[in-house]
This record gives structure tokens, sequence and C-alpha cells, in this order.
């Protein structure tokens, strides 16, 4: 295989060289992917993508995207191509039109391959409940470790190094876990500025379309063609003025740790290289302290996030009913066509996080739980804004631990080291999680969250520290 593991920028040289062309690449991809073991593909392309890259024959030299085969998330629109959002009450829906985000990726002429799996219309953080079963981490030996949820499927593609970058979407972490737990820089944008026109909304207010990729710069290149307002979706941002800063440095950067979530990491190798990467910083000339946050509050994290999260799915879900979308269920009523329908087609998991939602949303509930909540998210909000207020960044490792082995578990852990980068969805702020060291060939991530729209400052920095790691371009081929 002479083109898989390589990035967007190897892949480039190669057919501005005219060494490879895009129909080789793509070829590849796609005996790759026919061979893959980890569960990763909902629908495949394989016939649209080999006629767009043989319609690619003149390169477009500044172009970085163009001819770069990619992966997208199941719950991203697709004109004309099955789209399920992994569940069966949406087997065989096509949508009539594509997401913004894709249009944008198809005018800069990358090449999409195919649609992956992901937790049930993004409802979990282990990739273990879309309805093809589980989805496994590359770097497990036999298919022994999840890759990560909910955006597992087009993580452990770009891990096995089938393409060099794909589409997800990040809820509460769907993009930064996954990319902690496979070796990827995985980045989701400031709230609003990547049109979320043509995703299957889990929580809308909380929802980012964000990438994975094998390096900094390319997420970088990604947002760059992506971002910008859309009229479609009433969530874009129209006019933000941008600081760009082209040039990375640490010098004179800020960067704060939350003191009361380190504290609750027990890995001790994790800790160790986590302080070798403060030192590191500090040397190139950051200001890199440890700060108090109120533990009332990050013990809040979860509780709040799940009862928004499971009440807004019960918005966010209320059409399908089998009669104006989903798989329809024969019954005497409209009622019971629409209990059947749900009743069939939404898995277990799913039904238990819309009736929590339908509880708390309640009229007699929702002051007890749904309002309370809300108050519960600005405070976090207040208090994450007032430690940016006089640094540039947060800093902290991305997960406790390396992928955890497969297991039953019904829910996701709810302890704070696990679950606090939901407090960048909070808040809308740009959040990107990076490699930093490897325990016995396994990847685990650190995660810098910034100001909103100081999305290039958190790049800028994210960059330094690849080059402090070297952790450039990993996939499951190359984990030493």
């Amino acid at each position: 295989m002479r083109y898989l593991g390589l990035t967007m920028t190897e892949l480039h040289e190669l057919y501005v060289s005219g060494k490879a062309t895009p129909l080789d690449v793509v070829n590849e991809v796609i005996e790759a992917l026919t061979k893959d073991k980890n569960n990763i593909l909902e629908k495949t392309m394989y016939d649209e993508a080999r006629s767009m890259a043989q319609s690619l024959t003149k390169v477009e030299k500044d172009n970085l995207l163009w001819g770069i085969p990619f992966l997208v998330k199941d719950n991203i629109a697709m004109k004309g191509i099955e789209t399920t959002g992994s569940s069966n009450i949406l087997n065989g829906f096509i949508p009539l039109c594509n997401a913004e985000v894709i249009d944008k990726l198809l005018a800069a002429k990358a090449i999409p391959v195919a649609k992956t799996t992901l937790d049930e219309f993004g409802m979990g953080g282990r990739g273990e409940t879309g309805h093809k079963g589980i989805t496994y981490n590359p770097y497990g030996k036999e298919r022994t470790r999840i890759v990560g949820g909910s955006s597992s499927g087009s993580a452990s593609g770009v891990a096995s190094g089938y393409v060099p970058f794909a589409v997800g979407s990040d809820t509460g972490d769907s993009i930064r876990k996954p990319a902690s737990f496979a070796g990827l820089v995985g980045f989701k944008p400031t709230w609003g500025e990547i049109s979320r026109f043509g995703l299957f909304a889990f929580m809308p207010t909380l929802d980012h379309v964000g990438f994975f990729t094998r390096s900094v710069s390319e997420a970088r290149v990604l947002f760059e063609k992506t971002r910008g307002y859309d009229k479609k979706d009433a969530t874009s941002v129209m006019n933000v003025p941008f600081k760009t800063e082209k040039d990375a440095t640490l010098k004179g950067k800020k960067v704060a740790v939350l003191e009361p979530i380190f504290a609750l990491m027990k890995n001790k190798l994790l800790i160790k290289e986590f302080h070798n990467l403060v030192d590191k910083l500090r040397q190139a000339g950051a200001v890199v302290d440890f700060v108090p946050f109120d533990k009332d509050l990050l013990a809040a994290i979860f509780p709040t996030y799940f009862i928004l999260s499971c009440a807004e799915a019960n918005v966010s879900n209320a059409c399908l009913t089998g009669i104006g979308f989903g798989n329809k269920e024969e019954g005497a009523s409209y009622e019971e066509i629409v209990a059947n329908t749900r009743g069939k087609g939404f898995s277990s998991r799913i039904k238990y996080r819309l009736m929590l939602g339908q509880y708390a949303l309640k009229k007699e509930n929702r002051n007890e739980y749904y309002d309370r909540a809300q108050k519960a998210r600005r405070l976090i909000v207040e208090a994450v804004d007032k430690v940016l207020e006089n640094y540039d960044v947060i800093m902290l490792p991305a997960a406790p631990n390396h992928a955890p082995t497969v297991d039953k578990q019904s829910e996701p852990h709810s302890e704070i080291e696990n679950n606090f980068m939901a407090i960048a969805n909070f808040g809308g702020n740009p959040s990107l999680t990076l490699p930093y060291f490897l325990d016995e060939g396994l990847p685990l991530g650190v995660n810098l969250t910034g100001k909103p729209f100081d999305d290039f400052n958190v790049l800028n920095i994210a960059l330094k520290i690849e080059e402090i790691t070297g952790l450039y371009n990993l996939h499951a081929g190359l984990k030493s």
C-alpha cells in the first residue's frame, strides 16, 4: 500500500509532482476499507468516489484538499446517500440535500468515500451503541478496545490510516475523546463557526461540527475551508473579527491547568508525562499555572450535561414518528403508529434518554430539573470564562487513561475527569485534543480549550505542542 497513512500534505505533494492521481489513492482507500475489521462503515460511496476522482485531472497547487479522500460521520446529511444516524428508525432514509460542511468540502474537491458509524444519534461515549454494533479501536489487538464515541467510525478510520481526515460532530466530547484514544488531532471550533445545516441534531445548543486529522496544521486548513456564515443555519455566526495569528509561538502564552481535575488523575505515567509537557512549555516561554476551580461546579458537569442533552434530544427527535420521518410501523391509530414506530426503531438506550428528557421537561418537573440544569450550565460557563480572562487556554489530559477494553456497561462513567470536556460545549468554546505520549503503544491526548472565537490561538498553541512531542501523523501502523 503506497498511499495509506499519508497526510493531506504528503498526498498533495504526490499529486503536484505527478507521482499519484486521486483515482490511484481512492482505489487504494477502497481496497483497504473493504478489508476493515473494526466495524467503521455505515454506507459506502465507492462508485461516486471513483467517478469524482477520475474527473479530477488538473491539480490545484494552492488547494491542499484537492483530491483528498475522507470519511463522513453518518449523522451528517449527504444528498442521495443513505444517512441513518446509526439508528434503525432511519434505515433507508435518503436526504435531498447535502450538509453545508459537505458542500464546502466538495467545492474544495475533497472526495467523500464512505459514511461512518456512531453511537445511535450521537447519544453515547464509547462507540458501542450504533445499530451495527461495536466500533473498535485499531490500536487494540484483536478488537479488544473501544475507540470512543460518538464519532467512533470517523476516528477509527483516520487512526487506521485509511484517509487523512474525517468529519465528526461533538456534543460533549464526541470528537475530542476518541481523538485521545486513537492518537489523533480532534478539533471542534467555536459554536456557530461551522454551519450545522444538515447535521442531525442531538443537542442543538451544544452540537459542533469538527474534524479528525493526524496533524494540527491540517485541522487548521479544514477549519479555514469550512467556516463562515450560512443563512440556512439560524445559529451560524456572522461577521466575527478573527485574530488569525499566523505565527505560532509559545512565548508569553498563558496556560491554565484546573488543579481539582488534574488532582483526580491516577495514572502515574500520565501524570509524569503531563508534568514533562508543562516543563517543556515553560522552557519555550509559556506561563503555566495550576489554578483552583469550584469543585461543586465540576461535580455538576455530568448531571447538567445529561439532563439538558436528554431534554433537547427529546425535542430534536420528536419528528421521528413514522408520519413525518422514520420507518413507519402499522397501527390502528396515530398514537399506535407512533408508539410502534418508535418502539421498534429506537434502541433501549435511546428510549431511556428520551423518556428522561420528557420527564425533565414536564411542567411539574421542569423547575426542579431542566431549569436548574440551565442555571448550573450558566454558572459553569461563567467560571470557565473567568479563568480564560487571564489565560489563553485551559490544558488538561483529555482522558484519565488510554482506551479502555470493550465491556457491557450501560452508560459512560460520570466521574469528573471523564466528562470535564463538556465545559467547552456549554460555552461554545474552541477545543482541541492532540496526542502527547504513548503508553505501551496506546496513545493518550492532551486537550486545549480557549476563548470563544479564539480558534487560531488554540490551533497555534497546539501546533507548538505537536512540535514538542513529535507525535505527528500517528496511526495504528506507527505505534512507536
